[in-house]
């Protein structure tokens, strides 16, 4: 089993701060959660089983399960029903590893089978204490002062989701190392994570014949693209009808060439780093080369959520830190580590929707186009691509994410997929007037949540 890299001594610094600054938050009484949940890091009962615990089970399979209170702004309590399970994974060596995910369902029965939606978010961070699972639940260190910004945000997408009348797996697919940018062990936790949930009985699943969609914006769209290339081979009996993503990165060099010197570059080092914890030769490599102002950058990001690690010291050098002959990309094993990272090289076995910021300043549109374009020259693809001119990077997940949910809905109700694929030019996703009821009955629900109607019920 690879090395475990939960390291409460470093992470400790920002969570007391956070505690002592969250402490002066009035909580109305009857939002007042009945005890403050413990980060990940101290909580390695759940998180971390014993290995031989984790060996002894198949992928999917449960180690342990616990109730959960999930809140807005960790805060409001959200009206659903809500678990966390401890299940056996495989990192990308197909070795054994503890995974969690977090399992939801609207509350009441349902009138018919419910569909499940797996929702990667885009937890881009390097502590386990940034991972939806702690973010989202009531009582957590609030998510604007750790700095697990996207994982925040996008618990609204969860609700939108739940709001649906879908049932919701959110797994940590970075996995116990917290490995961002690690595809191949993201796609597998996600997987496993589904058959965790088809197999836990309150979720009141129908087991490997439930409907199952996969969603995943960014850094989620990293896990999302990675599960649908890997479901064909790794979780064949699994009744994926559908994969939506956006922002993908595809390419990994290609993101640390465009982020070099630029605004990105603080979030992409942090992908570095996470991707050297998932790759031996690669950490190996980066040890040797990497200069001193480099190190101690890498130092002061790691364990930092992502609103903290993106903001320190962007605009930076990022290949400048590494000591090379040429460019530090090119050297055989980089290019072998990055190129393992790649997305496009198996076609899913499931209708795809993918969707991308054409100027997107953080995650380059050819990569995704070379993707497509590499689905799409083998038989059996069917994908649904479309490029909007006139948003970028972060506008354009809050834009098209009604657009992904109408996609899924029909997927869910048996509508055929044309087959084949298709690309479309738009000026803006936000000018598909099919998608406004989405989000106005979607906010509606999370209001009416707030005042303590069950979500989606």
């Amino acid at each position: 089993m690879s090395a475990r890299r939960f390291r409460p001594s470093y992470a400790l610094a920002v969570v007391v701060a956070a505690v002592a600054v969250s402490a002066t938050v009035v909580t109305p009484v009857s939002a007042a959660p009945a005890n403050f949940p413990a980060i990940p890091e101290f909580d390695t009962d759940f998180y971390l089983p014993p290995d031989a615990v984790v060996a002894a089970a198949a992928p999917g399979e449960i180690i342990a399960a616990r109730p959960v209170d999930l809140a807005t702004l960790n805060l409001i309590p959200t009206q659903v029903d809500a678990w966390q399970l401890s299940y056996r994974s495989n990192n990308g060596r197909g070795e054994p590893i503890p995974a969690v995910t977090t399992v939801i369902t609207p509350r009441g029965a349902a009138s018919a089978p419910r569909p499940l939606l797996s929702v990667q978010m885009a937890e881009d961070s390097l502590a386990a204490y940034c991972a939806p699972s702690y973010v989202m639940r009531q009582g957590a260190i609030p998510w604007p002062l750790t700095g697990a910004v996207t994982s925040g945000v996008q618990f609204l997408e969860v609700q939108a989701a739940l709001a649906q009348g879908w049932a919701v797996s959110v797994p940590d697919h970075q996995g116990p190392n917290n490995a961002f940018a690690a595809g191949p062990v993201a796609g597998r936790i996600t997987l496993d994570g589904i058959r965790a949930a088809e197999s836990f009985a309150p979720m009141g699943l129908s087991g490997v014949d439930t409907k199952v969609g996969m969603s995943g914006y960014s850094g989620g769209a990293i896990a999302t693209g990675h599960a649908a290339e890997l479901a064909g081979t790794y979780a064949p009996e699994l009744s994926i009808v559908g994969a939506t993503e956006g922002g993908t990165p595809a390419e990994l060099a290609a993101l640390v060439n465009n982020a070099n010197n630029a605004l990105g570059s603080g979030i992409v080092a942090a992908g570095i780093i996470g991707a050297s914890r998932e790759d031996p030769n690669l950490a190996r490599f980066v040890d040797e080369h990497i200069d001193p102002a480099g190190r101690a950058l890498f130092a002061a990001k790691d364990n930092l959520c992502v609103g903290y690690t993106s903001a320190l010291l962007p605009f930076l050098n990022l290949k400048g830190f590494l000591r090379t002959e040429g460019d530090p990309l090119e050297q055989p094993v980089v290019k072998k580590s990055l190129d393992a990272l790649n997305l496009g090289g198996t076609t899913p076995t499931m209708p795809v929707y993918v969707y991308h910021s054409n100027p997107d300043w953080l995650v380059p549109v050819g990569p995704v186009n070379g993707m497509v374009d590499a689905y799409c020259s083998r038989p059996g693809a069917n994908v649904t691509y479309t490029r909007d001119h006139f948003s970028e990077h972060l506008s354009l997940e809050v834009i098209a994410f009604p657009s992904a949910v109408l996609w899924m809905r029909d997927r869910f109700a048996g509508v055929p997929v044309e087959p084949g694929c298709r690309t479309a030019d738009v000026g803006s996703m936000a000018l598909d007037e099919r998608t406004y009821p989405v989000w106005v009955d979607a906010v509606g629900e999370i209001v009416a949540g707030l005042f303590g109607k069950p979500i989606g019920g």
